[in-house]
């Protein structure tokens, strides 16, 4: 039986042995899952390894790239700015931003990068992955392009330009560039060991993630929103192992953390805005991250979604989650990211090796599954 490292509470204890029972099946390698309680850091374990041959092992301070699930962060640290008043949900993005109202952009609202309605779901010109290292060149090019259909009337996942969208008012308001605003006002007060931008001292600690045996399901019509959104650049789930890739700043996709980091960071949304002491919400922001901006079929993942302020909303397609004020967002591969503002919950499982969905599996599944059966016992 795989040994799990680490903390959990008597109550919690069904999940440590899922995580194990994962590891030893092989549908994990290596790694860790996390859950804040009321306030309390209850769940903290990790185990397996970081590297497919299994030679080195997880450790308590192991990081990975956890794809899309650093959007949790980019949502959070977009929300601490509406909470303060200087960024209004239902602006036209062109007040912050004045060169986003090209190509009949002017109406385009604050709440329509958040909820992945803005038409913008990918780069018109062709990209290269290089590119994506480029943060003036990846918003300058959005900020010229007209968008892909009428902005707020439908939802199409912005896989990585949600990132930039986002990520460029929080740098135009704050005058700091993301990672540097994520490291200051979130990390730092949080304890949280996450990264948007990772240092080089950092890279001995990271377990580099695991290709997944299949590829992305992309449409085979290259004219299609959801072609042009995965395959330019087409996406490959060994850019994390580019050193380049690792220092830049792509709040869609390149954060590095464990899920202790992930919860310390994410925990003051399920505890009512506060969570280690410090405050990074009121109650009254966190009530409207879970008012549904949009919901229907998402033309470019192509199945049923319902979105908050950015968070994903229960819906048909996630039986395993409650309803109520739940939150949630996952990474390519696997990684999944839960808030519960009415359990009073957070939860993260990061891992190395992928999964084939494109957002959560049937591991994230059974430990969220038990982790909401440990407070209803």
């Amino acid at each position: 039986m795989a040994r799990i490292h680490g903390y959990t509470s008597p109550r919690f204890e069904n999940i440590a042995a899922i995580l194990s029972a994962n590891i030893d099946s092989g549908a994990d390698v290596g790694a860790s899952v996390a859950v804040a309680y009321e306030g309390e850091l209850v769940v903290d374990i990790w185990g397996g390894h970081t590297d497919e041959a299994r030679t080195c092992e997880w450790q308590e301070n192991t990081l990975t790239n956890v794809f899309s699930s650093t959007k949790t962060m980019t949502f959070l640290c977009a929300l601490m700015l509406v909470d303060r008043g200087e960024l209004e949900l239902s602006a036209p993005v062109a007040r912050y931003w004045p060169e986003f109202a090209a190509a009949g952009k002017a109406e385009v609202q604050v709440r329509h990068l958040f909820a992945h309605s803005a038409g913008l779901a990918g780069w018109q010109e062709p990209m290269q992955v290089e590119d994506f290292y480029d943060w003036d060149k990846c918003t300058q090019l959005l900020a010229a392009q007209a968008p892909w259909w009428t902005p707020g009337s439908k939802p199409g996942y912005h896989a990585f330009t949600q990132g930039y969208l986002l990520g460029e008012l929080v740098r135009r308001i704050s005058g700091q560039s993301f990672g540097s605003f994520f490291a200051s006002e979130v990390a730092s007060p949080m304890d949280a060991d996450f990264h948007i931008g990772l240092d080089v001292s950092h890279d001995e600690r990271v377990a580099l993630v695991i290709p997944p045996t299949a590829a992305l399901p992309v449409s085979d019509d290259h004219d299609s929103a959801s072609y042009r959104t995965f395959m330019n650049p087409p996406l490959n789930p060994l850019f994390p192992h580019d050193p380049r890739w690792r220092r830049a700043e792509i709040p869609a996709a390149n954060g590095h953390g464990n899920a202790r980091s992930v919860v310390r960071a994410q925990a003051a949304l399920g505890n009512g805005g506060e969570f280690n002491g410090a405050r990074l919400l009121s109650p009254a922001t966190i009530r409207l991250i879970f008012e549904e901006q949009i919901r229907g079929k998402d033309i470019i993942l192509g199945i049923p979604v319902r979105y908050g302020l950015g968070y994903g909303l229960p819906n048909e397609s996630l039986p395993y989650l409650p309803d109520g004020r739940i939150g949630f967002w996952g990474g390519w591969g696997g990684s999944l990211v839960i808030v519960d503002a009415d359990a009073g919950l957070t939860f993260a499982y990061m891992m190395n090796k992928m999964g084939n969905n494109p957002v959560g599996d049937a591991r994230g599944a059974a430990l969220i599954s038990a982790m909401y059966e440990a407070i209803a016992g």
